[in-house]
């Protein structure tokens, strides 16, 4: 009886793992559509986006990026990575932080790679923001005058939630190709 209990229980965290496996790995087509949408309301909001969209080599979207911290803080998320206008493959976005912080909040975040190099240096894995990376913040009718800075442009647009924050930290991101 006491063998049956065991086997159960392996059985359960077994198919719990694969659930969970297949909820957070693989590509999902309800990102590709919230990345879409996100960039759509982005470039709503900012028409001058559209230049960096259409010129850019390559360009990612993470539609929620979810950041919270008191004292130490993180934020994850995940999106899709174009290159001509095609999604062709996915990226997780990580980040760390310490200092003064408090709070929680959600952002959409843009990347637009300026060049064939740029692309690389983030596909390889190589592509991290340290406490220096700036990132424009998009409200309605603002003016976006940025330049690209090392290859890369950022642009974040908040969704919601309050965030008081001075504190360094830095975002790494992976990559995997597409299907």
């Amino acid at each position: 009886m006491n063998s049956i209990k065991q086997f159960s229980s392996l059985c359960t965290i077994f198919l719990f793992t694969i659930t969970l496996t297949a909820q957070v790995g693989g590509w999902k087509p309800e990102l590709k559509t919230d990345a879409d949408t996100a960039l759509s309301k982005m470039l709503e909001r900012s028409p001058k986006l559209h230049t960096f969209k259409n010129e850019a080599y390559a360009y990612a979207v993470f539609p929620k990026i979810t950041k919270a911290g008191v004292g130490i803080g993180g934020a994850a998320g995940k999106g899709i990575v174009y290159k001509n206008n095609t999604a062709v493959g996915s990226s997780k976005l990580k980040q760390a932080s310490i200092g003064l912080q408090l709070g929680g909040q959600q952002y959409s975040e843009v990347i637009f790679f300026e060049d064939q190099e740029a692309f690389e240096h983030f596909t390889n894995g190589n592509l991290k923001f340290d406490g220096q990376a700036s990132a424009v913040a998009i409200t309605k009718g603002a003016s976006v005058d940025v330049a690209y800075k090392n290859g890369v442009a950022v642009f974040t647009h908040t969704k919601g939630g309050l965030m008081y924050e001075a504190s360094l930290g830095g975002q790494h991101f992976t990559y995997e190709a597409g299907e």
